[in-house]
């Protein structure tokens, strides 16, 4: 007679990012959280970028009903180094999560303007930029792009609906204009300027991960709710308008970003464009002798802002295993013979692998007693991960959960079939072989190195 009780039990949950909030950029901090910049502009704008004490003085910064207003000089005659605006960066900086921008709206259509909003990291081009809303003058869809250093590249994976329009992130490249990045349009008129207001604006989300950038826009009616109740979930909302993967090390490339609004005039992009744009182009010889003189043409060049928040996804955790399920042992006697009982002890053991390493937990040790008798009995496993587990990293992601159940066999040992030449109910032995593989084979490797699918390792 062969008795032999040893209950191996296998979950794997893929476990999507819980994001939880990290910065509420609101009203009443929002300008305590960035830096005002007041440089000459990088991009050679015709631009004079003012402090917060004169953005505040002279109406380009304020809150009112809970929003925050940014605008421009639309009053004045230009001078110096330009038109009077405001550009911000916050103090805090990010590698990776979800960033979700609330606007009422944006500035819109005015001949010679260059909004953005974006993300940029220190020592440009080497720690890359994000460009999440662009444009200029009267442009009517969004542009996204990426700019990096050499050796980035993204491909159209039709995981997306905009229009690819450079595949290079390098603002080097050859065969691109000068800082052109990777750069996607979108096909949605409601996503930039005067199609964006005239809806009411609304939703812009970007989920930065190792694996890809992806950026959503959602007009003010089609706002999925589990942002409005500030639980974003990405899985349920569809193709973004732009995402940006392919041969390229996002984590290389892209680090400790910077959130940054701004509205520029002329300079690389809006300047150059001029006299190709037969509309701006025949109201000035040049963009800055229009946005010299025209205050006016500004008054609806400003952001208004519902809400700006930053979700990380250090609260992510496993999905609850699903119904159990574990290997079935006969525990059949021979005819005639009598029905003993066997006193065994189990162990189950929680394993999570996760993007920060591994944890254990295991459970207290159980004593299980089996009356044999001529039927299959099944050892079943507790169907949720117990509360008191070791809790993941902080800022891990987790991969995978899983529960291993362990009973010991009881005595006595068979005296034949035995396990160290393979025989058994094909668990395989230390030089043998079976299913499930001893030294000798097998899909799931075995302690004595014989490999398998999974040779004692973890993967997707």
């Amino acid at each position: 007679m062969h008795i032999s009780l040893t209950t191996f039990t296998l979950f794997v949950s893929a476990a999507t990012a819980s994001y939880v909030i990290e910065d509420d950029y609101n009203s009443d901090s929002f300008a305590g959280m960035f830096d005002f910049f007041t440089d000459d502009d990088p991009t050679h704008g015709y631009v004079n970028y003012v402090d917060y004490n004169t953005a505040s003085s002279s109406g380009l910064y304020k809150v009112q009903n809970g929003q925050v207003y940014m605008g421009v000089d639309s009053t004045n005659t230009a001078s110096g180094r330009g038109r009077n605006s405001v550009r911000i960066a916050s103090k805090n900086t990010y590698q990776h999560g979800l960033v979700i921008l609330d606007l009422a709206h944006m500035p819109a259509g005015a001949c010679g303007t260059w909004p953005a909003f974006w993300m940029l990291g220190a020592d440009w081009p080497n720690n890359g930029e994000i460009d999440i809303i662009e444009g200029v003058s009267a442009q009517t869809a969004n542009n996204m792009a990426v700019h990096t250093s050499d050796g980035c590249t993204i491909s159209n994976t039709g995981g997306f609906s905009g229009t690819l329009e450079t595949d290079n992130c390098y603002v080097g490249a050859a065969d691109q204009a000068t800082n052109a990045g990777c750069s996607i349009r979108s096909n949605d008129d409601q996503s930039f300027g005067a199609g964006f207001n005239s809806v009411g604006g609304g939703v812009f989300a970007t989920e930065w991960t190792s694996e890809a950038i992806s950026i959503w826009f959602f007009p003010r009616g089609a706002i999925p709710s589990d942002i409005s109740s500030g639980s974003p979930d990405p899985s349920g909302w569809g193709l973004p308008q732009g995402q940006f993967q392919g041969a390229c090390d996002i984590d290389e490339k892209v680090q400790n970003q910077q959130i940054v609004f701004d509205v520029t005039f002329c300079g690389d992009w809006a300047g150059s464009v001029w006299s190709t744009d037969a509309t701006c182009s025949s109201q000035a010889s040049t963009c800055q002798a229009f946005v010299q003189n025209n205050p006016s043409a500004f008054q609806d060049t400003y952001w208004l802002i519902n809400s700006l928040k930053v979700y990380s996804d250090n609260g992510a955790s496993p999905s609850q295993p699903p119904a159990s399920s574990s290997l079935s042992v006969s525990t059949q006697q021979p005819t005639g013979t009598s029905s003993p009982s066997y006193t065994f002890p189990a162990t189950t053991t929680f394993v999570t692998v996760t993007s920060g390493g591994v944890t254990t937990y295991t459970l207290p040790p159980t004593t299980y007693t089996l009356t044999s008798a001529p039927v299959e009995t099944t050892q079943q496993q507790p169907t949720s991960v117990p509360t008191t587990a070791v809790p993941p990293p902080s800022g891990a992601t987790t991969v995978y959960t899983t529960e291993i159940v362990t009973t010991a066999a009881p005595t006595p040992a068979p005296s034949s079939d035995n396990n160290n030449n393979g025989g058994g109910w094909s668990w395989g032995g230390n030089s043998g072989g079976g299913n499930r593989g001893g030294s000798g084979g097998g899909r799931w490797g075995g302690s004595g190195g014989g490999g398998g699918d999974w040779s004692g390792g973890w993967g997707h």
